[in-house]
């Protein structure tokens, strides 16, 4: 039975494949499959539990999540690893290969922005938000500054850190951040991206780095 399935399986992955030499032919065999740049794109900060994954991914179903795993891990775009005592938990982490996808799905997440149907106030995962900033960074809006930026989104946070050409963001404790955000991914999305008042999230430390900051990523223009 085993067997008859992983068959099964691989004739159906061989069906929709698109026979075609092309890179972004074998990109879309790759990951072009429902749910799976999205379930990439969550594991671009670091290894995370599958029901971490899930419910950052509030409209897959488990089925799904593990299909797409499965297939991701296959292709060896993803790897199950298992985290050090004392957490000692399996978890997903995506190859240096995998990684390489980032500025990929990024560029295309900007590229799809400019759509007039494309809304920034819907829900946003922390690891969205986080590539969010990354990808629409301006250096050019930030001249003059050095800081470091922490968010602390429920029980993950993340520093950002900006450099003369761009923002490095890391997965870690907000020590010693010049100011830090916290609220929910969403909250802080609707504040940078959709123009909602600051006072939707707590601030603390530099409050005029912190209004300076939230300028720092334009939109693309939309098309017409």
């Amino acid at each position: 039975m085993k067997l008859q399935k992983l068959t099964k399986t691989r004739k159906n992955e061989e069906r929709r494949r698109y026979d075609d030499a092309c890179g972004i032919a074998h990109a879309l065999d790759l990951i072009g499959e429902r749910w799976a740049p999205l379930v990439l794109r969550e594991l671009m900060y670091g290894p995370r539990r599958f029901s971490e994954i899930r419910t950052d991914l509030p409209g897959i179903s488990a089925n799904v999540l593990t299909q797409r795993l499965a297939e991701l891990e296959q292709r060896r775009l993803v790897r199950k690893t298992r985290l050090p005592p004392p957490a000692s938990v399996q978890v997903y982490e995506a190859t240096e290969w995998g990684l390489e996808a980032a500025p990929v799905i990024a560029a295309l997440g900007k590229w799809a922005a400019r759509s007039p149907s494309h809304d920034p106030t819907l829900p946003m995962s922390h690891v969205a938000v986080m590539m969010s900033l990354e990808t629409l960074f301006s250096p050019e809006r930030a001249v003059g500054l050095s800081a470091r930026v922490g968010f602390q989104l429920g029980d993950v946070s993340y520093v950002a850190t900006i450099l003369p050409d761009r923002l490095a963001i890391d997965r870690r404790p907000v020590d010693d951040c010049d100011v830090t955000f916290t609220g929910t991914p969403t909250e802080i999305a609707a504040v940078i991206h959709g123009g909602a008042p600051l006072e939707m999230v707590r601030v603390e430390g530099d409050m005029e780095l912190a209004k300076r900051f939230i300028t720092l990523f334009p939109l693309p223009p939309k098309v017409a």
